[in-house]
C-alpha cells in the first residue's frame, strides 16, 4: 500500500510516521518546505485537560500522552519538557500576586499580576514545532517513507476512487490521499467534497534569552493605549529562546505559504507588548519576526476523516490552535482508519468532514 500525504507540516508528518510504524509506504509531499508555515512558527505548547468538555476531549488528551510517548521512544531532541504555566493580566501592581497561585515570577514586569495556575508540569508541556516536525518526518524516513517537494495540483481517479496525485504535471500513483494542508487545504476542495478551511493569521516574535526564564509559560490579558484587548502567549523554550504570540488578522491567505509575512505594523505593536510584560524581553535580540495562518473551520473542529463518496480520499486539516498538541493523535488514528477502516484509539466521529457542507468549487473558480 502507498500513501500519497499532500502537506508537509506537523499533521503530515505525523501521518506519515504512524503509517510507517505499521508498514506502509507514506510519501509526503509539500510545495514550499518541511514545517514551511504554522507548523514551524508556532508556540507549541501542550495542555492535556484545556479541551476537556468540548469535542477534542478526547484527541487532546490522546495525543498529550503520545508526546510524552514520542520523546522516549525516538530519538533526538525537539524541546519536549514539562511547564509551569500561569495566567495573569499586564498593569496591575505585581505586589497583589496571591501567594501559591502565581508565586514569585521575576521576568514578568512589576505591572503584571499573575492570578492563577494555569497548569503543573503534569498537565502542561511544550515542544520545539518546527523540531517536532523534522523529528517525526525523519523517523518516518528511517521506516521507509519518503519526502518531496512538488505542488499537488490535482487528484487522478479511476471510476471514482483516488488513484494519485498530480505534481508538476507528473502523476504520482498512490492507494490513498490524505489532504493535510492546514488552511491550504481549501484548493483541495475543486477536487474534492469538503467543507470551507479559513486561515486565521497569528503574528509572533522569537526573543533570545537564553537562561533568565525557567520553564514557565504565561497567558496574559494585556490592554493596549488605543483599548484594543490583546491575549499574549509567552512560551519560554530550552532552546534559549522564548516565543511571544499575540495579534491576530483575517487577511487573505497568500496561494504560497513562502509569501506569508508579518504585517510591520502588527510587529512593532507586539515588540511594545513584550517590553511592557517583561524587562527581560525588553532588552532581548529578536531573532524572529513573523506570521503564520492557522487552519479553522465554521464550527471551530478539525475536519478528520474520509472525503464523502470518494473511495481512497482522506483529510487531516482544520486544528486551529492546537495543530501541534493533536497532531500525534491525529497521525495515529488516520493510520488506524486507512489500514484499518476505522480508528480504534480515538472516536473520529465529532470531526467528520460531512458534519459541514461542502464547499462550492465555483467559489475558487472565481477568487
Amino acid at each position: 500500500m502507498h500513501v500519497l500525504i499532500c502537506g508537509g507540516g506537523v499533521v503530515g508528518a505525523t501521518t506519515a510516521y504512524f503509517l510507517s510504524c505499521r508498514g506502509v509506504r507514506a510519501t509526503v509531499i509539500e510545495r514550499t518546505g518541511l514545517a514551511c508555515a504554522a507548523s514551524g512558527k508556532a508556540g507549541g505548547f501542550l495542555a492535556q485537560d484545556w479541551c476537556d468538555g468540548t469535542g477534542l476531549e478526547a484527541l487532546a488528551r490522546r495525543s498529550f500522552a503520545l508526546h510524552a510517548e514520542l520523546a522516549q521512544r525516538i530519538g533526538g531532541d525537539w524541546g519536549y519538557r514539562r511547564l509551569v504555566t500561569y495566567g495573569g493580566v499586564a498593569g496591575s501592581p505585581n505586589r497583589a500576586r496571591q501567594p501559591g497561585s502565581g508565586g514569585d515570577i521575576g521576568w514578568l514586569s512589576d505591572g503584571v499580576r499573575v492570578s492563577q495556575r494555569l497548569g503543573s508540569p503534569e498537565t502542561t508541556a511544550q515542544v520545539h514545532p518546527a523540531a517536532f516536525t523534522a523529528a517525526m518526518m525523519r523517523a518516518a524516513e528511517a521506516q521507509g517513507a519518503e519526502w518531496r517537494l512538488g505542488r499537488v495540483t490535482g487528484l487522478a481517479k479511476d471510476a471514482g476512487r483516488v488513484t494519485g496525485v498530480e505534481v508538476d504535471g507528473e502523476t504520482i500513483a498512490g492507494d490513498a490521499v490524505v489532504v493535510a494542508m492546514g488552511p491550504w487545504s481549501i484548493l483541495a476542495a475543486a477536487w474534492l467534497p469538503l467543507p470551507a478551511i479559513f486561515g486565521l493569521k497569528g503574528h509572533s516574535l522569537v526573543f533570545a534569552t537564553g537562561t533568565k526564564i525557567p520553564a514557565e509559560a504565561a497567558f496574559l490579558e494585556y490592554r493596549e493605549a488605543n483599548g484594543a484587548v490583546q491575549a499574549p502567549e509567552l512560551f519560554p523554550r530550552s532552546d534559549g529562546t522564548t516565543y511571544v504570540c499575540a495579534i491576530s488578522s483575517e487577511a487573505p491567505l497568500p496561494i504560497d505559504p513562502a509569501e506569508v509575512a508579518p504585517d510591520p505594523g502588527a510587529i512593532a505593536r507586539l515588540q511594545k507588548m513584550c517590553g511592557d510584560i517583561s524587562p527581560v524581553l525588553g532588552e532581548a535580540k529578536i531573532v524572529a519576526r513573523q506570521a503564520c495562518y492557522r487552519p479553522v473551520t465554521r464550527d471551530g473542529l478539525p475536519l478528520i476523516g474520509s472525503v464523502p463518496g470518494v473511495p481512497g480520499a482522506y483529510v487531516a486539516t482544520g486544528h486551529s490552535v492546537w495543530g501541534i498538541l493533536n497532531a500525534p493523535a491525529t497521525g495515529e488514528a488516520m493510520a488506524e482508519l486507512i489500514t484499518e477502516g476505522r480508528a480504534r484509539t480515538v472516536d473520529l466521529s465529532p470531526f467528520d468532514p460531512t458534519r459541514l457542507p461542502p464547499l462550492d468549487p465555483a467559489r475558487l473558480r472565481g477568487a
